[in-house]
C-alpha cells in the first residue's frame, strides 16, 4: 500500500461521523468493559461524507470487545484497554483499531473501518471504495507511463545532441 493511499485512507477516516459520547456514557447501556457486549441501540452509524452510499450498520448486529493493545507505548499501552475489536456478527468480519490511546476515538475508527469492510463485502467491485482505489491505482500507472515517456524522450534529444556536435566536429 503506497503512503498516498494511505494518507488518503487515514483522512477519510478522520471525517467519520461517530457516536455521541452521551450514549456511549448512558447508565442503562450494556458495555462490559472487559467482554463482548451487545448493544441496544437501533441506530445505525452514519455514512461518510466521501461517500455516498455506504452500507449501513446496524449497532444490533455488532459484537464489540476491548482489548490490550500492542506496539510503542509502554504502561500507557500495556495496563489500558483500549483496544477496540468489534465483529459484524451476520457476516463475520472482524476489525480491530488501536491508533489513538482514546477508547472513544478507537471506537470511531473502528466503525468507519467496519462499514467501508461491509461495503466491500457487500457490494463487490461495485463498491465507491474499490471503484476509488481502482481510480487511484490508475493514475499511479498513467504517472509512471508518462515519466517513462519523459524521460525516452530526453534520451532521445541527448542523442541528437551528441550526433550533432560530433558531425560538426567532423567537419572542422
Amino acid at each position: 500500500m503506497t503512503s498516498s493511499i494511505l494518507y488518503n485512507f487515514l483522512l477519510s477516516l478522520t471525517r467519520a461521523q461517530a457516536l455521541s459520547v452521551r450514549q456511549w456514557n448512558s447508565s442503562n447501556s450494556t458495555k462490559q468493559f472487559l467482554g463482548f457486549k451487545r448493544s441496544s441501540s437501533l441506530l445505525p452509524i452514519a455514512g461518510k461524507k466521501g461517500f455516498l452510499d455506504l452500507y449501513i450498520v446496524v449497532e444490533d448486529e455488532l459484537d464489540e470487545q476491548f482489548v490490550r493493545g500492542s506496539g510503542p507505548g509502554g504502561q500507557a499501552t500495556n495496563k489500558t484497554s483500549n483496544c477496540v475489536v468489534l465483529k459484524h456478527v451476520p457476516s463475520g468480519i472482524v476489525v480491530k483499531c488501536h491508533q489513538t490511546r482514546s477508547v472513544d476515538q478507537n471506537r470511531k475508527i473502528a466503525r468507519a473501518i467496519l462499514q467501508e469492510k461491509l461495503d466491500v463485502h457487500y457490494k463487490g467491485a461495485k463498491s465507491e471504495i474499490v471503484k476509488q482505489k481502482q481510480e487511484q491505482q490508475w493514475k499511479k500507472q498513467e504517472k509512471k507511463r508518462k515519466a517513462k515517456e519523459n524521460l525516452e524522450r530526453k534520451r532521445q534529444f541527448k542523442d541528437i545532441l551528441k550526433e550533432s556536435s560530433d558531425d560538426t566536429e567532423l567537419k572542422k
